[in-house]
């Protein structure tokens, strides 16, 4: 259900015009989820922090190219207007509700149960013979060996550094030749890794999901239904006012 209601808040983000009213309505929505999840703010920005770059690049560029009748500023080729500053306050805000809400999802849910719910939700399509099981463990693992890997990096990072490599200075296209010896060992590191996963799985006469039970099976209760009926009235909502306005 939590997979379904992210869904449906990030099309209700996407479908939102820019209109005040329907962003403060999103933004209700996600203040209110924040707060039931009991994440702190603080903790929410923090993962905005390695795309702020991104949304700042996204602002200059929506305000410098987007044109319209109200010019603020003007100075040879450089025209900032104000329908240019609107869009792109509205565009960031909507980068960033789209980074808190998916990181709301990611916070407040398990690896294990963020699998298990994507293969109960793709379980219809189990009829035309999809492997959805083997989606789901691929899935469960690649979330799980991303720690991994990223300690690996620091390893990996750290020894080439100690061999007197340089990856701060220089300009791009002498910090991606010098990235090249980071990334051949710890590719070969994460083939060695998924022989190594193959080989314990096989051992354990792992044959897909064929068969299997699970140890805590997901059921829907009542407030399930209710934040589903809570989300689609927020679409709806969002659709309405951006007609009607």
């Amino acid at each position: 259900m939590k997979l379904i209601l992210t869904l449906v808040y990030l099309t209700a983000l996407f479908m939102a015009k820019e209109i005040l009213v329907v962003y403060a309505l999103l933004f209700a929505v996600l203040v209110t989820c924040l707060y039931l999840s009991k994440i702190r703010p603080k903790a929410a920005l923090r993962g905005l922090r390695p795309v702020m770059l991104i949304i700042l690049l996204t602002m200059v560029m929506n305000i410098f190219l987007t044109k319209g009748e109200t010019v603020l500023f003007e100075f040879h080729f450089i025209v900032v207007t104000l329908d240019g500053l609107f869009k792109a306050v509205f565009m960031a805000t909507r980068f960033i509700m789209l980074i808190v809400g998916t990181f709301l999802l990611t916070y407040t849910t398990s690896p294990i149960a963020l699998t298990d719910g994507l293969e109960r939700m793709l379980n219809p399509l189990k009829k035309i013979r999809l492997p959805i099981h083997e989606l789901s463990m691929m899935m469960s693992l690649a979330l799980r060996f991303i720690p991994t890997l990223i300690e690996e990096t620091d390893k990996i990072m750290s020894a080439q550094k100690a061999r007197g490599a340089d990856f701060e200075t220089g300009g791009v296209f002498k910090r991606a030749k010098a990235i090249v010896p980071l990334i051949i060992p710890l590719f070969i590191s994460a083939i060695r890794r998924a022989e190594e996963l193959a080989t314990a799985m096989e051992s354990r006469c792992y044959h897909g999901g064929e068969g299997r039970t699970r140890m805590k099976v997901l059921k829907t209760a009542a407030r399930d239904y209710v934040a589903l009926l809570c989300g689609a009235a927020c679409l709806t909502a969002v659709v309405l006012l951006g007609r009607v306005i």
